[in-house]
């Protein structure tokens, strides 16, 4: 027992009763329809990952042994890292341990006011992730946040600090993982080269889906982004994070970031992976392809029955529902017919836009949806109204 098992427990009963309870998901009987995976390429049964991996693990271990500034891994990074610069459109990129390890760590690295010289301003797309959040408050900066995907609303804060000593950074996704809708990196570009903002995007889910041979939305604009960060972990099938950005940033990062420099490096047989993921690249455009004309099908369909999926343009599709409770009771109908649809409640996305997260993947093909179709055709609906979009 814990000294603090008893307030733990209120807390915990505080989450029962708003129904912002999590617990882990039991296996789902039977071949299951899953729609809950960031596998958006199908690359982790990929025979070439596999064989990699097999193969890393047989010549240079299951581990690493030590950090990266202590270790002997050289040879096994360093390749990788010359082939994500140009994929992401950088001078260099650093291979850190996982997406949110990275923004909590990279972040607070660069809000330093030791190294900037100045105090930093964050201005923040109200939905960007967690880890981004978790940063800040480690940085003891509270972020200014612009109401999602709203220029006007971040030029009004630039214009706002424009007349301090401050240097501001923006934090955006390029792809949001639970709206599915994407940045205007253009304009956000535009702004932050006009009012000499720093832009920090995170590709977590945009690496390997769009751009040119999957590098990513940010890899169309090369050298106009101060830092890309992204996983291997979703579309490239594997685990793992990278940052891209300035030669000088990135020797910032090996010297600063305290996520790079404390962490165990990644074991062999992922790094394995990771290259026959990133050679696999160039290949994939046809899944690409395929992958977003499928989104596009889902979203008319839901849209036919009328479900809102907000402003969804990707592989991802919320099935938005509105109260944590209508969440919870159409993801558990849609599991005991073998369909994975995790219901997505507060705080991960704002009050009464609770939703089901669809994820879907190149090994989707239209005919496996129809278990899905066929599932909600016996549901009801919930009602259009129960949805307040509000601003985000």
């Amino acid at each position: 027992m814990s000294i603090f098992d008893a307030p733990y427990q209120d807390w915990l009963m505080r989450q029962q009763a708003a129904q912002r309870y999590r617990r882990l998901p039991a296996d789902v009987a039977g071949d299951a329809l899953n729609l809950a995976s960031n596998d958006y390429l199908g690359l982790r049964h990929h025979p070439a990952l596999i064989a990699a991996a097999q193969d890393y693990a047989e010549r240079f271990g299951v581990g690493a042994g030590a950090s990266r500034l202590l270790g002997d891994s050289a040879a096994l990074y360093e390749p990788l890292e010359r082939a994500l610069a140009p994929l992401k459109g950088t001078q260099a990129a650093l291979i850190m341990n996982s997406g949110y390890q990275a923004n909590a760590t990279i972040l607070t690295a660069l809000l330093d006011p030791a190294a900037i010289g100045r105090d930093p301003v964050v201005l923040a797309d109200r939905l960007i992730h967690a880890s981004l959040y978790t940063a800040c408050r480690n940085a003891g900066v509270m972020p200014q946040r612009f109401h999602h995907n709203d220029l006007n609303h971040l030029e009004s804060l630039l214009t706002r600090h424009g007349h301090t000593n401050s240097a501001r950074v923006v934090l955006v996704e390029s792809v949001y993982s639970m709206d599915g809708d994407c940045a205007d990196l253009a304009g956000l570009i535009a702004l932050c080269q006009r009012y000499g903002a720093f832009l920090y995007v995170d590709e977590a889910h945009a690496t390997g889906v769009f751009g040119q041979d999957g590098g990513g939305l940010a890899s169309q604009y090369p050298g106009q982004i101060d830092l890309v960060m992204g996983t291997f972990g979703k579309a490239l099938g594997s685990f793992g994070a990278y940052v891209a950005g300035s030669r000088v940033l990135i020797d910032y990062l090996i010297n600063r970031c305290s996520g790079f420099i404390y962490s165990t490096a990644l074991p062999p047989p992922v790094l394995g992976a990771i290259g026959a993921a990133i050679s696999l690249l160039p290949t994939l455009e046809p899944a690409r392809q395929q992958l977003l004309q499928l989104a596009s099908q889902v979203r008319d369909k839901l849209t036919a029955r009328g479900f809102q999926t907000g402003k969804s343009s990707t592989q991802i599709v919320p099935l938005l529902v509105g109260g944590e409770g209508e969440a919870l009771r159409l993801s558990h109908q849609l599991r005991q017919v073998g369909i994975i649809a995790p219901a997505i409640r507060p705080p991960t996305v704002p009050p009464n836009q609770s939703r089901l997260r669809l994820a879907l993947t190149a090994r989707h093909q239209p005919q496996d949806l129809d278990r899905l179709w066929q599932a909600l055709d016996r549901l009801s609906p919930p009602r259009l109204s129960s949805v307040k979009e509000g601003v985000a």
